[in-house]
């Protein structure tokens, strides 16, 4: 009788071990989007530094990085500096920073302070953020050339994740 318990508790076990293990090394946090593989919502929103409607639209035929932020985001200020020297570096693709619970003074100073190297809108009512599933910031769309949202990333990019993203938008 024992060695039947033994054996039977080994085998639980080893399953409970095995289940767990499988998780290791994800993130508990990432929900991967249902858009990636589909259209990008489409929208039209104001601009920050000219008060104009920026349409998503319009950059249709190039890839587009599409990046939710907020000026009270810590993760936002570390990535900010990428991004920017990012846009610069590659003309061939349209950067788009998309800015919602946050106040409209508080994004003009942000941006002053520490650039601008590619239009940002304000998604005031977070209707946008809705469409995109954006669960928190900052939250990077990317979408090729046909407006087909190719990857989605969570969290602060690293110049590495970056690379690899344009890598995939650009090349399709």
């Amino acid at each position: 009788m024992n060695r039947f318990v033994l054996s039977t508790g080994a085998v639980i076990t080893a399953a409970l071990v095995a289940v767990l293990m499988s998780g290791l090394g994800r993130d508990p946090k990432h929900i991967d989007s249902p858009l990636v593989g589909n259209a990008a919502p489409q929208f039209a929103l104001k601009s920050v530094s000219a008060g104009e409607t920026i349409d998503i639209k319009a950059f249709h035929g190039k890839p587009v990085v599409l990046n939710f932020w907020a000026t009270w985001c810590n993760p936002c200020w570390e990535e900010h500096p990428l991004l920017n020297e990012t846009a610069r570096m590659r003309p061939d693709v349209q950067f788009l920073g998309v800015v919602f619970q946050d106040d409209e003074s508080k994004i003009k100073a942000f941006l002053r302070q520490r650039g601008a190297a590619y239009p940002t809108v304000i998604d005031d009512r977070g209707k946008t953020a809705i469409a995109y599933g954006v669960g928190g910031v900052p939250e990077t769309f990317f979408l090729d050339a046909n407006g087909t949202i190719v990857a989605k990333h969570d969290g602060p990019l690293s110049q590495e994740q970056l690379q690899s993203y344009l890598a995939q938008v650009v090349r399709r």
